[in-house]
């Protein structure tokens, strides 16, 4: 019977099995992310877990004390850095963490999310990955928080994610080329899917647009964020009959692509060309010259995402949360004025 302030009920696990024309051992399959159901059964189980608030966490049964992280190319400077953080914001909390490497396209390997159910984590983490409407139903169904950190596509609505000012970040690194004169200025972009890359342009050409300057289409070469990228595009931009003077590589690992395209063709930095990169990644100070860069405060994002998906278990107005985390420009020896002609 359905309560008198019109809710709907919560069901036990044989009313579940019952309106899905199922045993109880197949339910119970399909909450701990067994294998052995069809997907169209376990599409209809997993409706009306979610349907009724089936909540399989009980006094007999508490969530372990992990958080699962997904994260893409875990072994980049980038994601160790943001995956050591975030082990040690959990560890101080007395949490452990399972660390699973994402696929090329930012997806989990198939069965990631079977195991996942299997642990009952506290919660999830995804780092520059992103996920199915499918797979956060099943989490959702599971009473299991997720929480994304530099999202890879668009998140939901209803999905929090935590990122960096990118906006901003990218106006900073513009702003400083132009005032010390340059006004050729290249840009290397990140994957047209991902906020934070879109972000970034579009502070390059608010900066360049402030500045009088028109955003040339020659100028902005795409990238995956990968070294091999900053030296591809580099090399390109560099080869133009009219070259830019300066480089916003809009990650470190660009920047020292760029660097290595600009010492190939016989270019000194910041001598010929002014390069900025973006993360301020421990590799970005030990360049050859030292990297000026925008910071991205990796280790309070890792906080933040800690500390959000533990608390949504009891506020879930917080999954409608996104959090931008000011960046700043760190100044080092590769941009300098530029030389007159």
């Amino acid at each position: 019977m359905p309560a008198e302030d019109g809710s709907r009920s919560r069901a036990t696990l044989h009313e579940v099995a019952a309106q899905a024309d199922v045993s109880v051992s197949t339910v119970s399959k399909v909450l701990n992310g067994r294998s052995g159901v069809s997907d169209e059964t376990r599409a209809r189980i997993e409706a009306l877990l979610q349907d009724h608030r089936y909540q399989q966490r009980t006094a007999k049964r508490p969530a372990a004390p992990l958080i699962d992280v997904l994260c893409y190319e875990v072994d980049s400077p980038f994601g160790s850095e943001v995956v050591a953080s975030i082990e040690q914001s959990a560890r101080q909390r007395r949490i452990g963490m399972v660390l699973t490497g994402a696929t090329e396209q930012s997806t989990p390997y198939e069965h990631w999310l079977d195991d996942v159910l299997r642990r009952q984590p506290v919660g999830v983490v995804l780092i520059a990955c992103k996920l199915s409407a499918d797979d956060r139903q099943r989490l959702r169904s599971r009473n299991i928080p997720l929480v994304m950190v530099d999202p890879a596509g668009t998140p939901a609505p209803d999905v929090p994610s935590i990122g960096s000012a990118d906006w901003n970040g990218g106006y900073q690194a513009t702003r400083h080329l132009i005032d010390l004169g340059h006004t050729r200025i290249g840009i290397i972009t990140g994957p047209t899917d991902m906020m934070a890359s879109t972000a970034r342009l579009s502070g390059y050409r608010a900066a360049l647009d402030s500045a009088g300057l028109s955003s040339e289409p020659e100028l902005i070469r795409p990238g995956h964020f990968h070294h091999a990228d900053g030296l591809e595009q580099g090399r390109a931009l560099l080869q133009l009959p009219d070259r830019p003077t300066a480089i916003f590589a809009s990650s470190d690992l660009y920047a020292l692509g760029v660097y290595e395209a600009a010492r190939s063709l016989g270019m000194t930095i910041p001598g010929d060309l002014s390069v900025v990169g973006y993360d301020d990644l421990r590799i970005a100070q030990w360049a050859g010259p030292p990297l000026t860069t925008v910071h991205v405060p990796l280790v309070a994002m890792a906080e933040q995402a800690v500390h959000l998906v533990m608390r949504l278990g009891d506020e879930p107005e917080l999954a409608f949360s996104r959090i931008d985390i000011d960046t700043t420009l760190v100044v080092r020896a590769s941009t300098a004025p530029i030389r007159a002609s």
